[in-house]
């Protein structure tokens, strides 16, 4: 059958979390890192077949126009694929900024596939990410109030997603209410219908549970164009089996056994973040990365490789960080800058991850967004097939890299998902052959 849906996330831990959703809900799904330049049979063993595809763009936190030329770039790509529906997936927090990007990315889309009306559904009730009356909220704190305020890119002080999202497009924005939610997905249609009719092109929509995210999938599933979290993702594959677009699949996320030692690298500060560091230092080895010292040399970087061969001989897992609480993190980047602090910090990520990988880890977990792109580009991951689920919204996947006989098992946590025992976790459900 041909790709069903093609997706566009924000960054590379969206990404998949929209893949592993996909997958939950039954489809074979890729996820591409970067704007493609070949086409998908090439990138790609395609002899299992593809249901989906998500791109992951660096694309949250950067220059609004350079989003918006990389989502156009991207979705270019997935046309010539021939994909039936268009995902835009961004966080289930909406981080963004006055200025965007979610606002001028999601018109520039609607305008290149002519598309007069698309839904914002960021809501992940099973992860405490709900939305009432157009308000957001983690767990039982308004989106303002529950550390997102303090996030050092994109901080949210604001709630209110129909006020946040008029701040960033000319479009006007309305609501699709709980109670209409409630009456099903044809009244849900019913009130999108009536909200294009006066002119409204974004809707953000109410959602407290599976089952809203399950009408909203009913209601939408024929638009050309849906945006929001990865739990909307997780509802489509039915309604597209309904429509005879989708085959029923025992096993859609089946990987090769993984083999190599075991690393995990951080460079999230969120609250999730450092509760899980905490649990694995009390457990494994493991070495804290300061980006002053960073700043100074290659000397700081030396320690930590040294430091990581030598745990890694011993068994592994082994965890390197710069996750930080957000007093220490202030520091830095009133030492630094914002900017050059968080590029220190990635760069030694990245090369960590570059030379161990190289001589034998095979089985690596980073966190946090930006610094699993970064780590993701500076292997070379350019394609990675979706496995199972570790935590809601984090799967295994597995990448095929130059020089190396067996897959890379790769996962990529978005900062404040999974439980306080993630990082140990994950490597006892991935399915080994031959690793230590």
């Amino acid at each position: 059958m041909a790709i069903v849906l093609g997706a566009i996330a924000d960054d590379f831990t969206g990404a998949t979390d929209l893949a592993n959703n996909l997958v939950r809900g039954g489809m074979r799904c890729v996820q591409l890192n970067g704007v493609p330049e070949l086409p998908l049979e090439a990138l790609v063993d395609t002899s299992r077949g593809v249901d989906a595809v998500v791109i992951a763009l660096k694309s949250r936190s950067c220059p609004a126009d350079k989003a918006v030329a990389d989502s156009l770039a991207a979705l270019a790509w997935l046309q010539a694929e021939g994909v039936r529906q268009l995902f835009f997936k961004y966080c289930s927090t909406f981080d963004s900024t006055d200025e965007g990007n979610i606002g001028p990315v999601s018109d520039a889309l609607a305008e290149r596939l002519g598309a007069c009306q698309t839904v914002m559904v960021p809501a992940f009730p099973v992860n405490g990410r709900t939305v009432y009356q157009g308000h957001l909220f983690v767990g039982d704190r308004l989106l303002n109030e529950c550390g997102m305020q303090h996030h050092p890119l994109t901080p949210m002080r604001d709630a209110d997603l129909v006020r946040v999202l008029a701040r960033q497009t000319s479009q006007p924005v309305g609501l699709v209410p709980r109670l209409v939610i409630a009456q099903g997905s044809e009244a849900t249609r019913r009130h999108l219908g009536e909200l294009s009719q006066q002119g409204v092109s974004r809707a953000v929509c109410d959602t407290l549970d599976e089952g809203d995210l399950a009408t909203l999938a009913a209601a939408v599933v024929d638009f050309s164009l849906v945006t929001g979290g990865s739990g909307l993702g997780q509802m489509l594959p039915a309604q597209y089996r309904q429509r005879g677009w989708l085959d029923e699949l025992t096993d859609p996320g089946q990987l090769a056994p993984a083999s190599g030692s075991a690393l995990v690298l951080s460079g999230s500060c969120s609250t999730a973040t450092l509760a899980q560091v905490d649990h694995f230092l009390a457990r494994h080895p493991g070495f804290a990365l300061d980006p002053q010292a960073l700043a100074e040399g290659d000397a700081h970087l030396g320690e930590a490789l040294a430091f990581a061969r030598r745990a890694l001989a011993g068994g592994g897992p082994v965890l390197l960080y710069a996750s930080a609480d957000a007093d220490r993190v202030r520091q830095a980047q009133q030492a630094l800058g914002v900017k050059r602090a968080g590029e220190l910090v990635e760069a030694a990520l990245s090369t960590l991850a570059s030379s161990l990988v190289a001589e034998g880890v095979g089985r690596l977990v980073v966190a946090g967004g930006e610094t699993a792109g970064a780590v993701v580009s500076a292997l070379g991951v350019r394609a990675m097939r979706i496995g199972e689920q570790i935590a809601p919204g984090v799967p295994w996947t597995q990448a095929t890299l130059a020089g190396r006989e067996a897959p890379l098992s790769l996962a990529l946590k978005s900062g404040n998902f999974g439980d306080t025992d993630f990082f140990t976790r994950a490597f006892e459900v991935l399915t080994t052959e031959g690793a230590p």
